[in-house]
């Protein structure tokens, strides 16, 4: 029986929201001490990958709210 928003698997969803969220933190970490130890670092690249370390976390906890514990309780 589908339920309120169809048959999704909210684990997939859930797992899946947390690697990109860990994937962004990772690329804009890696990425700002590796490039960002030459010196050569642009502001605007500065502001992106720093961003990007910022998102990462938020992407990651929203992903758990949301699929893990809002939406499968408003079955």
């Amino acid at each position: 029986m589908a339920g309120r928003y169809g048959e999704m698997d909210y684990g997939s969803l859930t797992k899946g929201g947390v690697a990109v969220g860990a994937a962004l933190f990772a690329l804009g970490a890696i990425a700002e001490v590796t490039v960002g130890a030459s010196g050569s670092l642009s502001p605007t690249l500065d502001t992106a990958l720093l961003t990007m370390e910022f998102l990462g976390p938020i992407v990651a906890l929203l992903s758990v709210v949301v699929f893990g514990i809002v939406m499968p309780l408003t079955e």
